[in-house]
C-alpha cells in the first residue's frame, strides 16, 4: 500500500497535462490507464516479495514482513498471484490499444511487464545490479505519464514531459528510502542495490537531490502557466523528509520516510493535475 501512490500520480498528471478547454478528459481510457498501472504496481510488488523470497533476501530486513520471506504464503501461490495482476493489467492495456487504435502501444506495455518482473525475478535481475533507481524512474515517470497523456488525444505536451521527470524523481526517491532501510541484510545478501553501491551518506544526498529535482520539474512547467507553482507548496514536507534522512534515519524512521515519500509524490500529482487542466480552479 505505501508504493501505490507511485502508480496513481502518474496517471494523474497525463490526465492533467492533456486537458484542454477544446480536449477534455476521456475518462474511459483514464480509467484503463489507472488499472494498468494499478495492476502492474501491485503485480511488481508481488513478484519481487516472489523473488526475493526465494533467493532467501528477505531473511534479514527491517521492513515489514514479506509474504514468502516469512512463510506467511506459499512461493508458488504469490507467484501466481503476481502473474494474476501482470495478466489484468495486460487485459486493460489491450483495452487501451483497441480504444485508441495505436497497436505499437503493446510493445510499450510488454516492456513494462518485463521490466516488473526482470527488477528481482531472472537470473540476472537488475535490481541486484544498482539499476532498480533507473528502472523506477522510468516505468513510474515519463512511460506512463506521457502513455496516460498521449492516449488520452493521441498527442503529447511539454509539460507532460517535464512533469514526468518530476513524478519519476519521486517514485525513484520512495525506492530509495526502501533501499537506504535495507542496506545491511541486501549487502549481506548480495543485492547490491544503488544505495548499497553509493553507501550510506551518498544515497541519502541521492535521496535529497531526488526531491528537490522534482519540484524545480514542477517549477519549470510553471513557466507561461504561473498556477502551477502551486506544485511547490510540497517543498515544506519535502524539506522535513529530506532533513530527516540527512539526519541518519534508520529502520522503523526510513519506513515512515518511504510512506511520507509516497505521499509527497500524491500530494505533488494531484497538485500538478490539477495547475495544469483547464479547471477554471486557478487563475493565472
Amino acid at each position: 500500500m505505501r508504493t501505490l501512490p507511485a502508480a496513481v500520480a502518474p496517471v494523474l498528471v497525463g490526465i492533467g497535462a492533456s486537458w484542454q478547454p477544446e480536449t477534455p478528459p476521456l475518462w474511459n481510457r483514464a480509467a484503463l490507464c489507472l488499472a494498468v498501472a494499478l495492476a502492474l504496481q501491485i503485480g511488481a510488488n508481488l513478484a519481487n516479495d516472489y523473488s526475493d523470497g526465494v533467493r532467501g533476501s528477505d531473511q534479514r530486513r527491517d521492513g515489514p514482513p514479506r509474504l514468502v520471506g516469512s512463510g506467511a504464503a506459499k512461493a508458488g501461490a504469490v507467484r501466481a498471484a503476481a502473474f494474476s495482476c501482470f495478466a489484468a493489467g495486460a487485459a486493460a492495456g489491450l483495452g487501451l490499444v483497441w480504444a485508441t487504435g495505436q497497436w505499437w502501444l503493446i510493445v510499450v506495455g510488454a516492456a513494462a511487464i518485463a521490466a516488473a518482473w526482470f527488477y528481482t525475478g531472472g537470473s540476472r535481475p537488475y535490481g541486484y545490479r544498482g539499476l532498480g533507481e533507473v528502472g523506477v524512474f522510468i516505468f513510474f515517470g515519463p512511460v506512463p505519464v506521457l502513455g496516460t497523456c498521449y492516449t488520452q488525444h493521441l498527442t503529447v505536451t511539454w509539460q507532460a514531459a517535464v512533469g514526468s521527470v518530476g513524478v519519476g524523481l519521486l517514485a525513484s526517491a520512495i525506492l530509495m528510502a526502501n533501499n537506504l532501510r535495507d542496506a545491511v541484510p541486501d549487502k549481506a545478501a548480495g543485492k547490491l542495490t544503488l544505495a548499497v553501491k553509493l553507501g550510506g551518506s551518498r544515497a541519502r544526498a541521492l535521496y535529497s537531490w531526488e526531491m528537490w529535482l522534482a519540484l524545480l520539474a514542477g517549477a519549470v512547467c510553471a513557466i507561461g502557466r504561473p498556477r502551477v507553482l502551486v506544485v511547490l507548496l510540497m517543498a515544506v514536507p519535502a524539506a522535513r523528509l529530506t532533513s530527516a534522512v540527512g539526519a541518519g534515519a534508520r529502520g522503523a524512521e526510513l519506513v515512515r520516510v518511504l510512506t511520507r515519500t509516497g505521499q509527497v509524490e500524491l500530494g505533488y500529482s494531484i497538485l500538478l493535475a490539477l495547475s495544469l487542466a483547464h479547471l477554471g480552479l486557478f487563475n493565472d
